[in-house]
């Protein structure tokens, strides 16, 4: 990915709807994220190494140009990440030239803040919360900016652009602002934050063929590769590492697979596929009829799984 923006390359493989409509939404991206630069003293820009926060950092490319983007990134890891992201994002990052604020949710565990999980199911996804909300305290940041979508779960669904979190990072789905598009509203009181999603009016495909238009580099594991895998509750497991619990009858083989989305690795599966180009990604995303999200074993541990950890301080 380039430093540098350049024109918009061929896009021939792109219908002409799809890219009026990838330019409305970019318009309002930049928009929102200019917003944030204007409206907020100390804001950050959450960044997984996923799809959408790579998104997210071209955005802020194109927002700013020709200046750097104004604001650091934040990683919250979980010590879980696939290898593939963390090579990613550390190349990213230095050929931005940004800065880059990490913390782990280790030293969570290590400070008896969180407990870690344990048994089939564990996972580290839920102890971030912590982890989050100690480096929002630590750093002040009074706006965070996420790559969150409406169409990724209906919790999401709720969410204003501008999402106000209370002095103890707390979402109360109740109590939202009235919000239309020209007046976000970025007042807010002593010890309060806010959550902020320049994407959230995309769908996965609308980044998928964003990606596309842009020729942005994403980590390699979105692509089909050949990986030992193993299979559990109808989803495809890595075998490739020490952090997915596996039984001693689950057996590992080798599979074509691609992961559609890039969480912890012991909570996000991947999903048979041939799809080795973005050009046969989007093809692939185009035809499913299965949220991302499916893969997300997490989001499974109940009906409002995804409400609660928001209510707790989630992202």
């Amino acid at each position: 990915m380039s430093t540098l923006i350049s024109e918009i390359p061929s896009v021939d493989s792109l219908s002409t709807e799809s890219i009026l409509q990838g330019n409305a939404l970019e318009s309002e991206a930049i928009y929102i994220l200019r917003e944030v630069a204007a409206q907020f003293e100390r804001p950050v820009l959450l960044f997984s190494g996923g799809k959408d926060s790579i998104t997210l950092v071209r955005l802020a490319q194109k927002a700013f140009y020709p200046a750097k983007i104004p604001f650091p990134l934040m990683h919250i890891d979980t010590g879980h990440n696939f290898p593939e992201t963390i090579a990613f994002r550390d190349k990213l990052v230095a050929e931005l030239g940004v800065e880059l604020i990490v913390r782990n949710v280790q030293d969570s565990i290590d400070q008896g803040k969180v407990v870690e999980e344990t048994g089939k199911y564990a996972s580290r996804n839920t102890l971030q919360t912590t982890t989050l909300l100690d480096a929002i305290e630590e750093f002040k940041f009074d706006a965070c900016i996420g790559g969150a979508r409406r169409d990724e779960e209906k919790a999401r669904a709720k969410e204003r652009i501008f999402s106000v979190r209370d002095d103890f990072g707390q979402w109360d789905e109740k109590s939202q602002r009235p919000e239309l598009f020209d007046m976000l509203n970025g007042k807010i009181e002593l010890g309060q934050n806010v959550r902020v999603f320049p994407i959230s009016n995309w769908t996965e495909l609308d980044v998928w063929s964003y990606i596309q238009q842009e020729q942005i580099e994403i980590p390699s594991i979105y692509f089909a590769h050949k990986r030992n895998i193993f299979l559990r509750d109808g989803l495809i497991w890595s075998a490739e590492d020490d952090v997915v619990f596996r039984a001693e009858d689950e057996v590992v083989e080798e599979r074509t697979v691609r992961f559609r989305t890039v969480g912890d690795m012991s909570c996000t599966a991947a999903v048979e596929s041939e799809a080795d180009t973005i050009d046969k990604v989007v093809s692939e995303i185009r035809a499913s009829k299965i949220s991302e999200r499916g893969a997300r074993i997490d989001d499974k541990r109940s009906e409002a799984a995804m409400e609660k950890r928001k209510q707790q301080g989630y992202f």
